[in-house]
């Protein structure tokens, strides 16, 4: 069975998405330890809140480098919600911050002409084929909660976009990378197909 690591670091309630990843054959283990995050086959960044915290988080737990190994490595990466503006280079949320740097592009805040934060269901609308959406038709909704959104270099890694007022990333697929703005956990059916999408893809 695939060991699935999700990272414990204060920032956001993880039973929800631990629950969603069993379901789906996933054994789960949600941990804050960086010598347990060597275990991981997937690794999974999840959270809500503020990016600058996130950072300090991590870095304090001894985490920040742990997810650099990781992916280093070629390991299996999925980010959720913040998990996936972590990737990028920076944000600017309260500040400028440095992210992990993994992700080429920046983070920055949804528009002024739309109520923020972004929160509710939403279309996902494919920029290219990939086994993670296999059997999820285009325009499918899922569920959304989120003031900032990442602005990638490559449109090569750009895997779904969404419209609230503008046309945002709300998936990424990179290598052994793959990270989403809407919350799987959350979007019922659609959301489990994505992490048994997941597993297969990863686990076979």
């Amino acid at each position: 069975m695939m060991r699935a690591i999700i990272l414990d670091y204060g920032m956001g309630n993880l039973r929800s998405v631990a629950k969603a990843m069993e379901r789906v054959g996933f054994s789960v283990f949600v941990v804050s330890e960086p010598e347990l995050v060597r275990r991981a086959d997937l690794l999974v960044l999840p959270g809500v809140g503020a990016f600058k915290d996130a950072v300090e988080n991590l870095r304090r737990l001894g985490l920040f480098d742990e997810i650099l190994r990781h992916i280093e490595k070629g390991k299996p990466f999925l980010g959720i919600c913040l998990g996936l503006q972590l990737l990028f280079e920076r944000s600017y949320e309260f500040g400028e911050s440095r992210g992990l740097g993994v992700l080429e592009g920046e983070v920055v805040l949804l528009p002024p002409k739309v109520k923020v934060p972004h929160i509710g269901w939403n279309q996902l609308w494919k920029s290219k084929e990939s086994s993670f959406l296999e059997g999820i038709r285009n325009g499918e909704y899922f569920y959304f909660v989120h003031s900032y959104h990442a602005k990638p270099k490559r449109e090569e890694i750009v895997l779904t976009r969404t419209d609230y007022g503008v046309d945002f990333v709300s998936s990424v697929e990179y290598e052994n990378i793959v990270a989403f703005q809407f919350h799987p956990e959350k979007s019922q059916r659609m959301g489990l197909k994505l992490l048994e999408n997941i597993k297969r893809r990863f686990y076979g």
